[in-house]
């Protein structure tokens, strides 16, 4: 076993906490206050996997959510309560 020895350095400097940060604070209160949503419920449903496959495979496509695409044809088939 070798006798040689590391340094180890010194304590690390203690950083500024984010809290105390002026460009957090500035940030925060740039932000504009989102308007409520309206409640949602969650559904589940089977279908079969080649229904899954092309869903999904056309929302990748589109850039769309898989949720936003069947809530939006939900709406079109009901309407919006």
């Amino acid at each position: 076993m070798s006798s040689k020895k590391v340094p180890l350095g010194g304590r690390p400097t203690a950083k500024k906490p984010a809290q105390d940060d002026p460009s957090v604070d500035a940030w925060v209160g740039s932000r504009k206050p989102e308007a409520p949503q309206e409640k949602m419920k969650r559904l589940t449903i089977d279908i079969p996997a080649e229904l899954h496959a092309q869903l999904k495979a056309d929302c990748a496509m589109r850039g769309k959510k898989m949720a936003d695409e069947v809530r939006e044809l939900l709406i079109k088939k009901y309407g919006k309560s």
